[in-house]
C-alpha cells in the first residue's frame, strides 16, 4: 500500500496540509505540546516530505495519538493548515492499516471503542452513566458513585428525563432513533472501522498469549491500564 496515496483520499488530509513552512506556529499554541513530547509542525515535515518509512513510521507511533484535536493549529496557521486534520487522516489511516496496534497509545483504541463507541449504538449516549465502571476511575469514580446513589435526588433536581420516553437531557433513546444511528454508522464507514479495531486487536491479543473475548476482558485491561 502507498501510505501517501491513501492519505491524499481522505478530505482532512486535503483540507490539512497547504504548504506547510516549517514556522512552528502550530506546536507553539498546542496545549499537548506543552504536556507531551508532541510536535504538530514535525508531523506535517514529515508527511510533506512523502517519505513512506517516516509515514509508516508515525502510522506506528504514540505520537498521532496525543493530539486533542482541539484545532488550536487551524486558527493559527500563516499558510491556512491545520496539522489537526492532518492527525486526524494519520489514526484513520493507522487504523485501517492496521498499524495502531504498534504502539501503546494505539492500542488504546479498543477501549475507546467498547466504551464511547459501543455506548452510542447502545442507548445514544458516548458516556452513559449506568455503564460506567467506576472502578476504572480512580479519581472519578467515587463522585459516580455517589451520583448513582443519589440519581433520583440529584437527576430530579436537574430536571433531565432519565431514562424515560420523551425529550429532554438522559431520555430513553428511542429504537427507530437507536436504528437510524446504526445506519450512520454503516454508511459513513464507522461499523467497518469499530469492527477493523476489534480484529486487529484481537491478533495482537493472540500474539501476546492474552485473552481476548469482548466487554472489559483481559487484553481490553492490559491497554487500558499498560
Amino acid at each position: 500500500m502507498e501510505l501517501l496515496k491513501e492519505l491524499k483520499k481522505d478530505f482532512r488530509f486535503i483540507e490539512g496540509l497547504k504548504a506547510c513552512i516549517s514556522c512552528g506556529t502550530c506546536t507553539a499554541i498546542c496545549p499537548a505540546a506543552e504536556f507531551r513530547d508532541y510536535d504538530p509542525r514535525l508531523i506535517v515535515e514529515s508527511v510533506q516530505s512523502g517519505n513512506e518509512a517516516e509515514i509508516e513510521r508515525l502510522l506506528k507511533s504514540d505520537t498521532i495519538w496525543y493530539c486533542g484535536e482541539c484545532l488550536s493549529c487551524k486558527t493559527r496557521c500563516p499558510r491556512g493548515n491545520t496539522p489537526g486534520y492532518i492527525v486526524q487522516a494519520l489514526r484513520a489511516l493507522s487504523i485501517k492499516t492496521g498499524f495502531f496496534i504498534f504502539s501503546e497509545q494505539g492500542r488504546k483504541q479498543l477501549a475507546i471503542k467498547r466504551t464511547v463507541g459501543d455506548h452510542i449504538l447502545k442507548y445514544g449516549y458516548c458516556v452513559y452513566i449506568d455503564e460506567i465502571d467506576t472502578g476504572m476511575y480512580p479519581e472519578q469514580g467515587p463522585v459516580w458513585d455517589w451520583l448513582r446513589e443519589n440519581r433520583a435526588e440529584v437527576l430530579g433536581k436537574l430536571k433531565t428525563n432519565y431514562n424515560k420516553a420523551g425529550s429532554g437531557t438522559l431520555r430513553q433513546t428511542s429504537e427507530e432513533s437507536l436504528s437510524d444511528l446504526k445506519k450512520i454508522f454503516d454508511e459513513t464507514g464507522g461499523t467497518e472501522r469499530m469492527n477493523t479495531i476489534e480484529e486487529y486487536s484481537r491478533q495482537a491479543a493472540n500474539r501476546m498469549g492474552i485473552e481476548f473475548s469482548e466487554g472489559r476482558d483481559d487484553y481490553f485491561m492490559e491497554v487500558y491500564e499498560k
